[in-house]
C-alpha cells in the first residue's frame, strides 16, 4: 500500500515536472550551435565578473532633514600661517547673534618661517591638485568619505632641515568653539582688545610698511576633526600685492553625519567663495587689512550612509543575467538559422532546371524524369 502511494506521488510530481527532459538521442547539434553557446558562456563569464565587482563597491546615501540641534557649540579648528610676526597680528570671532569676541584662547601664535620646505611644497602641491580635481569631478568627494581614516593627515608635515632661518610670519593654529550661528573669524593687525560695545584691535603701533596679509591656509575645517578628509580651503596659498589689502572668505557650513564602514562621526562640510581687493580710502575702497572668514550655519543637516548592495539582490541580478542571455542568443540563433535556411532555399530551387526526356513517339517531355526504385539501380 506505502509503495502504491508513493508511485502515485511520483507520478503527480512527474506531471507537474516545467522542464520536461528531452532524450540525447533526439537533440541534434550544429557549428553553429556551438558557436553560439561558446559566445553565450563568455559573455556570461564577463558579465558576472563585472556584476561582483559593482556588488563588492560601495555608494554614498545622501539624506536631508532640519537641524534641530541649536544649543551644542561649534567647533573650528585652524592652521593658517600668515606673513607677519605674530606680536603684529591677532584672531578672535565675532559672534553675530550675541554682537560678542568669542573666546580664542585656543588657539596657539607660533613663530615660523614663511618659507616652505622642499618636503613641504610637494604636499601642498598634491592638496592643490586634489582640489582643483574635486571641482571638476564632485564625485570624487564620496571617495575621501570611504578613504577617511585610511589615509594620511592632510597637515603639513614637520620641517626636516634645521637651518638658523629667522622667523618672519605667524602660525596660527589650533581650535576653538563658538555658538551655532553666524559668524566672523579674522586675523587682522594688532591684538584684540574687548569692550561693550564691540571690539577693536591695538593696531596704532604697527607700521603700515609692516603689513604683509599673505597666508596660507593648512586646514580649516567645522566640526570633529577627522583625519583624511580634505576640505575645500586646505592647502591655499595667497600672496598680498599691496601692504593694505583684504581678503575675504565667504563660507556656508552644512552639518554633516557620516556614517560609513570605517568611522561614525559628526562633521561639518562647506563650501566657500574668495574675494580679495587692496584698501584704498581715497578711491572709495573702505574696509580693514586682515584676513576675514565669515561663515553661515545652514539650516538642513545632511546624513551621508555608505551602503552595500544585499547578497538577494546580487542574486537576482546574476540570474536575470544568464537567463537573459541564454535566452536572447536561443532566439536570435534560432532566427538567424531561419533566415539562412529561407536563403539556401531560393538557391537550391533556382539551381534545378528543367531538362528534356526523349519518349518512345519521338517527342519529347520538358518534366523532371519520374525517380522509380529501378532506376536507383
Amino acid at each position: 500500500m506505502r509503495r502504491l502511494n508513493r508511485k502515485k506521488t511520483l507520478n503527480l510530481m512527474k506531471e507537474l515536472d516545467a522542464f520536461p527532459k528531452v532524450p540525447e538521442s533526439y537533440v541534434e547539434t550544429s557549428a553553429s550551435g556551438g558557436t553560439v553557446s561558446l559566445i553565450a558562456f563568455t559573455t556570461i563569464a564577463f558579465l558576472t565578473i563585472m556584476e561582483f565587482m559593482v556588488y563588492r563597491d560601495t555608494w554614498m546615501k545622501y539624506e536631508y532633514e532640519v537641524d534641530k540641534d541649536f544649543t551644542s557649540k561649534l567647533r573650528i579648528n585652524i592652521d593658517i600661517t600668515v606673513a607677519m610676526r605674530c606680536q603684529y597680528v591677532g584672531a578672535d570671532v565675532l559672534d553675530l547673534a550675541e554682537t560678542m569676541v568669542a573666546s580664542a584662547d585656543g588657539l596657539i601664535y607660533e613663530p615660523v618661517p614663511f618659507e616652505l620646505t622642499p618636503q613641504q611644497k610637494e604636499v601642498q602641491r598634491m592638496l592643490q591638485l586634489i582640489q582643483s580635481r574635486l571641482q571638476e569631478e564632485h564625485s570624487l568627494q564620496d571617495v575621501i568619505f570611504k578613504s577617511a581614516f585610511k589615509s594620511a593627515s592632510t597637515a603639513l608635515p614637520p620641517r626636516e632641515d634645521n637651518s638658523l632661518q629667522s622667523p618672519d610670519a605667524c602660525r596660527i593654529h589650533g581650535h576653538l568653539y563658538v555658538n551655532k550661528v553666524a559668524g566672523n573669524f579674522h586675523i587682522t593687525v594688532g591684538k584684540a582688545i574687548p569692550h561693550p560695545r564691540g571690539h577693536a584691535h591695538l593696531a596704532a603701533l604697527v607700521s603700515h610698511e609692516s603689513y604683509n596679509f599673505s597666508h596660507r591656509i593648512d586646514h580649516l575645517s567645522f566640526g570633529e576633526l577627522i583625519p583624511g578628509i580634505i576640505n575645500p580651503l586646505d592647502g591655499t596659498e595667497k600672496i598680498a600685492s599691496d601692504h593694505n589689502q583684504m581678503f575675504q572668505y565667504f563660507i556656508t557650513v552644512v552639518p554633516t553625519k557620516l556614517h560609513t564602514y570605517k568611522i561614525s562621526a559628526e562633521t561639518h562640510q562647506f563650501s566657500v567663495t574668495e574675494r580679495e581687493r587692496v584698501i584704498n580710502h581715497a578711491a572709495g575702497s573702505h574696509g580693514v587689512s586682515g584676513i576675514f572668514m565669515k561663515y553661515d550655519i545652514s539650516s538642513l543637516m545632511v546624513t551621508v550612509t555608505e551602503e552595500h548592495m544585499p547578497f538577494w539582490q546580487f542574486l537576482v541580478r546574476l540570474c536575470g543575467i544568464i537567463g537573459g542571455i541564454f535566452s536572447t542568443t536561443g532566439i536570435l540563433h534560432g532566427f538567424g538559422r531561419f533566415v539562412v535556411e529561407i536563403i539556401f532555399c531560393r538557391f537550391r530551387l533556382g539551381s534545378y532546371k528543367s531538362t528534356s526526356v526523349p519518349l518512345p513517339d519521338g517527342h519529347t517531355s520538358n518534366h523532371l524524369p519520374l525517380i522509380t526504385d529501378n532506376s536507383t539501380h
